[in-house]
């Protein structure tokens, strides 16, 4: 066994860069600089760290951020600590679950930003600032006043000042499309959507015995002309649109498109429901839907995608007040209400500025890990650079659902056209989703063996015979 080293004072200019005033929280800066040292083969395990006193003094900082610095380091399995003999790099350890997730469609962890203050301190104003037997009891309104207003300031982006009393507080945005379902359509029912769609519609509308049926779509979204058609033949209850980064094939549908395919529905009198779970991730989006047929639409934005799943927060605009009522009964009926703790951190985070910090923290991990996209599928990328989620289109040798079965029998899970489609036909792709891995060079690894996975034809792969 190899004598392991010290890293003296002289050594660190070697692996910790200086630590910048704009680089975010000076723990996660060090802890960064320790796990980049790592994998540059500038410490290798055994190594000795400096005693937290000397390198706080080293770096003068306060002990506390040393501290907090290396039991981050300890959280990714970069440091072990032998007691009174200080702490060490860590031995790679091995991964019993090996799957590198390319299929769930959550926000990256955001880039400069400490998310575990961020909840303590948000708890904190909220057990201080609330009456705490409020948030342990029944809210049958659609979130207090002050969530609908907190709501209000979110869509404010979208739509300029609101009235919070449109807005409706939900358990998410899986929950407000159900309830929409409920509330606007009848059994039997045509809700329209575009053939590759989101998969949540189709399976609320299965539970609820409506039917989806697929209007063809170019690269700008639907198509009007063939709206207008399904619209008359058809006579549907609701017409379904993600047209910002839509899911799964990341495209936006253009103002011009969005104005045409309000003014069908407004003439045939269709409700549109407006899923936009991303608009506040992309880069320059279009108006919604809703800014050209007000009335005519219901729009849906979630936290889910900007923030954080674990918040169970979609706020609804509905403007017509009756539809809002039906909304609101048909929501109790599976779903009571949205936590009120978790709305009120929702609802805090948004007044005092986190939400705005932590929502631009998970913008730039994104844009990082769409370029790294970009660099390891070369020639296959497709994306634009935003958003969660990138749309392969696949060699004519692979079928989606052949990759995605090889690609699980190789430790990488993606998600196959199939999933999403609401008529007979798909296309030859799988979505990958770049926020689910949280580490970056877990995120490197699968992309890397994905596209050596691509760039092999199928008949390459044999069975084990065991």
């Amino acid at each position: 066994m190899s004598q392991s080293r010290t890293i003296q004072d002289e050594d660190l200019p070697t692996w910790l860069p200086r630590l910048a005033a704009q680089g975010g929280p000076r723990f996660l800066q060090i802890a960064d600089a320790l796990q980049a040292a790592v994998v540059a083969g500038l410490l290798t395990p055994g190594d000795r760290l400096p005693p937290q006193r000397r390198l706080a003094a080293q770096l003068d900082v306060d002990l506390t951020t040393v501290t907090r610095a290396y039991d981050e380091a300890r959280r990714r399995n970069l440091l072990e600590g032998r007691g009174a003999r200080g702490t060490y790099v860590a031995a790679p350890k091995v991964a019993l679950t090996s799957i590198l997730d390319l299929s769930m469609n959550t926000p990256p962890p955001p880039a400069g930003v400490d998310f575990d203050d961020l909840l303590k301190q948000g708890l904190s104003q909220v057990l201080m600032s609330a009456d705490n037997a409020l948030l342990m009891t029944y809210h049958l309104g659609g979130g207090s006043d002050a969530d609908r207003k907190a709501g209000a300031t979110w869509l404010a982006p979208m739509f300029g000042p609101l009235d919070f009393g449109q807005v409706v507080v939900c358990p998410g945005a899986q929950a407000a499309i159900a309830a929409l379902i409920l509330a606007l359509t009848e059994p039997g029912d045509v809700i329209l959507a575009e053939p590759t769609s989101y998969p949540g519609l189709r399976a609320a509308a299965a539970q609820f015995g409506r039917r989806i049926m697929a209007v063809e779509a170019d690269r700008h979204g639907m198509v009007p002309e063939l709206l207008d058609e399904a619209c008359r033949r058809h006579k549907p209850g609701l017409v379904y649109f993600n047209p910002t980064l839509q899911n799964p094939t990341a495209s936006t549908m253009p103002a011009h498109r969005r104005k045409a395919l309000a003014g069908i529905a407004q003439r045939c009198k269709v409700r549109i429901v407006e899923d936009d779970p991303y608009w506040l991730l992309a880069d320059a989006p279009p108006p919604p839907v809703a800014t050209f047929a007000p009335e005519q639409v219901s729009y849906i934005s979630t936290l889910s995608k900007c923030l954080t799943p674990g918040l169970r927060v979609a706020f609804v605009l509905i403007r017509d007040p009756h539809e809002r009522e039906r909304f609101l009964a048909a929501l109790r009926s599976f779903a009571l209400m949205a936590a009120p703790l978790t709305a009120a951190l929702a609802t805090q985070w948004i007044l005092d500025g986190s939400a705005e910090a932590l929502m631009q923290g998970v913008r730039d991990e994104a844009r990082v890990r769409h370029r790294m996209a970009r660099d390891l599928l070369a020639g296959r990328y497709s994306g634009t650079g935003d958003g969660l989620h990138v749309w392969l289109e696949l060699p004519a040798y692979w079928n989606a659902a052949q990759l995605a079965h090889v690609a699980g029998r190789e430790g990488i899970a993606v998600t196959p056209a199939q999933a999403f489609a609401t008529g007979s036909a798909t296309v030859n792709a799988i979505r990958i989703s770049l926020g689910s891995i949280q580490d970056r060079g877990r995120l490197q690894a699968g992309l890397q063996r994905l596209s050596h996975l691509l760039a092999r034809r199928p008949e390459s792969f044999s069975a084990a015979v065991v």
